[in-house]
């Protein structure tokens, strides 16, 4: 269970709900629900090799409709988040636009009481869906796999276990935030200095792990439910919910409230309003975690209005790294979506635009991307 203190000096996690892998945002989870819910385990992992055969709608027809009276804490609720949004998405591909009420009523309700939308959000095929092959091992691209397949094989795979990797190795930088806001508390520039190098640190960890992509590598405003989804047996007005994006990472929104970087221009405002909305898509502790650090002492503040232009460089370091992260994650997206988008649009003969490219939280994907990156820049403090 999550236990947070205000007093930042007496900052406590303890992990019984979340990860037990030294990072407060990933989940380890079990690989199997109690007996009577195993059939959803079961549809979700062959949900590939029916998809392929084209008898996934029939098998997911099949399933019957379940209390989650039975399921029993945290973990094993998040598992069975995990496999019904497997499920669900499996079935929208099928190009259906109602939601079987013996899926939809569980699953609706099972989201309800974990506080997450009821959809496949970065919390479920990112920070849950993955797996040690060997348990005693460490917790490397070679030593992990995910819980639950997709089509495109290691592609998709690839992309789920880089992004944990990214937020396992950003995860250390957590440590030290009471730090940091006990050395603005005290106006004690030396240990902020130190503490921030270590951000920078772990910030450009990240960084370096994410180029791993290259080695291995939603249904609001989704064009193929462009009124969204109707859950039978919940609603019969179609609801409309973002799918998994990066901008749901817990992780990376925290550096930007713990450095003071805001997102909004006098051009534009919808980049903010946008990675305000994704925390609606986050676990509630992890909300309430980033709630907590954005409401407390400012440590761009305490920074710029220092004389120490080591502190400074300590700062700008932190942001530079950001920026790194954030330029990388737009030539990924670049090369892996924009540039097959593209091509495939010309060989139909269609007129496409780069800023007309979705994500798959629905946003104009290079434009949001290049409005972030831009922000995170127009952070840097002078030096001199």
């Amino acid at each position: 269970m999550l236990k947070m203190v205000r007093r930042w000096t007496c900052l406590e996690w303890r992990n019984e709900e979340e990860s037990s892998v030294n990072c407060i945002f990933i989940l380890s989870i079990k690989e199997e629900l109690p007996d009577r819910y195993q059939v959803w385990v079961k549809l979700a992992k062959n949900l590939p090799t029916l998809v392929e055969e084209g008898q996934f709608r029939e098998e997911a027809e099949q399933l019957p409709e379940l209390s989650i009276d039975e399921l029993q804490g945290y973990k094993e609720q998040r598992l069975a988040h995990l496999a019904l949004s497997v499920i669900t998405m499996g079935y929208v591909w099928q190009d259906r636009n109602v939601l079987p009420r013996n899926i939809a009523v569980p699953f609706w309700n099972l989201s309800e009481k974990l506080g997450l939308p009821p959809i496949m959000v970065y919390a479920d095929c990112v920070l849950a869906n993955w797996k040690k092959k060997d348990p005693l091992g460490s917790m490397t691209y070679d030593n992990m796999d995910t819980l639950f397949a997709f089509p495109g094989g290691d592609c998709s795979k690839g992309f789920f276990l880089v992004s944990l990797l990214v937020e396992k190795a950003a995860a250390s930088a957590m440590k030290v935030i009471p730090d940091i806001f006990e050395a603005v508390k005290k106006k004690n520039s030396e240990s902020l200095k130190e503490s921030l190098q270590s951000v920078a640190s772990s910030v450009y960890e990240a960084y370096k792990t994410f180029q791993l992509v290259h080695d291995f590598l939603c249904w609001k405003n989704c064009s193929l439910l462009p009124k969204g989804l109707i859950y039978e047996g919940v609603s019969e007005i179609p609801k409309e919910f973002a799918g998994g994006s990066a901008a749901q990472s817990s992780i990376m929104q925290c550096f930007d409230a713990l450095l003071g970087i805001q997102h909004t221009t006098e051009n534009d405002e919808k980049s903010a309003k946008y990675l305000e909305e994704m925390r609606n898509y986050m676990p509630s502790p992890h909300k309430i975690f980033l709630e907590a650090v954005a409401s407390h002492s400012s440590v761009r503040d305490f920074v710029s209005s220092s004389d120490d232009i080591q502190l400074k460089k300590a700062y700008n370091e932190c942001v530079k790294a950001l920026v790194h992260i954030r330029n990388y994650h737009l030539q990924v997206v670049n090369k892996y979506i924009i540039s097959p988008s593209s091509k495939q649009d010309s060989e139909k003969g269609q007129k496409s635009s780069d800023d007309e490219v979705k994500g798959t939280g629905g946003t104009n994907l290079l434009i949001f991307l290049r409005s972030v990156r831009d922000t995170t820049k127009r952070a840097l403090l002078e030096e001199s």
